[in-house]
């Protein structure tokens, strides 16, 4: 019996240790770690180096509330982080998680409008599928009906654009005049919903979990930031999933040279160390809030002294480890093991991603881009059979949260080209036995 319950009542086995990729349960059982938990432990398990750093501040704070004091440990995560972001952004915002993160990016940016006399916007745009958190905030810019509908008469919803996947619209992503297209979306909705409501726009430069690593077709992310200054919106970038090395460069922004307004930090940020989050914003942006009256929010462990410790340690691993480099070196390995596999199993109808973060969807048809039966629940039943075979991996419904069917294999930024085997291994294995299981080889 346990007293704890989460999203389902499914049970899995009870947790004993982890190093490295690997984790192993009570009875000796190891699996490897192929989505670095939900795209969160970047540097792996147990890393000695951040544990001597935690160990060291434990010795000397674990608390320190920031209206009572300073603490070396954030002024040292805040000068780093700030280091890693576009020039001009010099202010940071410590949180425990994405969607506090999230939520902290919305109210920043609804004051710093407040603050410069455009108390008229208010709206922010956002696409589907999308996910941005939990929180009631969170949620009102997330596209996923499954998690949003329950809650919908308790939140004030928030515009929404098409997510850019030109692979189900039958368009090529590496045209850019299908960038165009889906930028033209962002441009139509300002327009509709009237320019001078509309406060930000965010987005993930690369798809997470609502998209299964969705990379954005030629010229579209140029196209939306441009979009955004027309019209004087802010440009909110989530890369609570992408951050921290994990598409190959520290931040998903980097592969288009943007320069965003606000970017938002979690998951990989900390590696799962400890709960921490972050937002990164502009100087005049943040100056015009505190002279304003100040920042009305704020979370009890903002500025954790052991977070912050923690989430230094791990950016200092990052870079020490060449994670950044390995992630894009592995990434282009790992996505030619998947497409290998897409060959040798029709039921992969699309392989996508950048660096570590990878996916692959399953269809019924990979001409027709038809879904398999949602009844099916095969992305589930993918992750079970995986998981009994010692392989941990991450899935979602790939269409609005409906049907559709994606795998996130996304291991920790340590991983080398021997964990890729192993991989490669036990998902063509696991690809054989579902196919089985659901008796699809009739209809694939």
């Amino acid at each position: 019996m346990s007293h704890l319950f989460y999203q389902t009542s499914q049970r899995r086995p009870l947790l004993d240790q982890a190093r490295g990729v690997y984790m192993w349960d009570v009875d000796g059982k190891r699996y490897l770690d192929g989505s670095s938990g939900a795209m969160v432990c970047n540097i792996g398990h147990s890393n000695p180096n951040v544990l001597d750093a935690m160990r060291r501040q434990m010795e000397k704070s674990t608390f320190g509330y920031r209206l009572h004091f300073e603490t070396e440990a954030s002024e040292q995560l805040a000068a780093k982080t700030a280091a890693l972001c576009p020039e001009g952004m010099n202010k940071v915002f410590f949180v425990s998680g994405g969607s506090e993160a999230v939520e902290s990016a919305i109210k920043l940016a609804r004051q710093h409008a407040l603050a410069v006399g455009q108390g008229n916007r208010w709206k922010v745009i956002s696409r589907a599928p999308s996910y941005h958190g939990c929180t009631l905030g969170a949620l009102a810019v997330t596209g996923y009906a499954p998690l949003t509908d329950p809650f919908e008469p308790m939140m004030r919803k928030m515009p929404k654009i098409p997510a850019p996947r030109a692979y189900l619209d039958g368009l090529d992503p590496s045209d850019p005049a299908t960038g165009a297209h889906y930028a033209a979306m962002l441009e139509a909705e300002i327009l509709a919903q009237g320019a001078d409501t509309v406060l930000a726009f965010i987005v993930e430069p690369i798809g997470g979990a609502s998209t299964g690593a969705l990379v954005p077709p030629m010229g579209y992310m140029q196209a939306v930031d441009e979009i955004c200054r027309r019209y004087g919106v802010l440009l909110i970038l989530d890369e609570v999933m992408t951050g921290a090395g994990r598409t190959g460069r520290f931040l998903g922004l980097e592969h288009w040279d943007l320069s965003p307004d606000i970017v938002v930090l979690s998951k990989g940020f900390a590696a799962g160390y400890v709960p921490l989050g972050a937002i990164a914003a502009r100087d005049d942006l943040v100056q015009a809030v505190l002279e304003g009256g100040g920042f009305l929010h704020g979370f009890t462990y903002a500025g954790n002294p052991l977070a912050c410790a923690a989430g230094s340690a791990v950016i200092d691993e990052i870079a020490r480890l060449g994670l950044v480099q390995n992630a894009e070196e592995m990434g282009a390995v790992l996505r030619m093991r998947l497409e290998g596999l897409a060959e040798r199993h029709l039921i992969i109808g699309d392989v996508r991603g950048k660096g570590l973060l990878l996916a692959f969807e399953l269809m019924a048809d990979r001409e027709t881009k038809a879904p398999l039966p949602a009844h099916l629940d095969a992305h589930q039943r993918m992750v079970d059979i995986a998981y009994e075979m010692g392989l941990i991996v991450y899935s979602r419904r790939t269409r609005d949260g409906l049907e559709g069917d994606h795998i996130m294999v996304c291991p920790p930024l340590i991983v080398t080209e021997a964990h890729l085997d192993e991989i490669t291994q036990v998902l063509d294995g696991a690809l054989t036995r579902l196919v089985d299981d659901l008796a699809l080889s009739e209809m694939v």
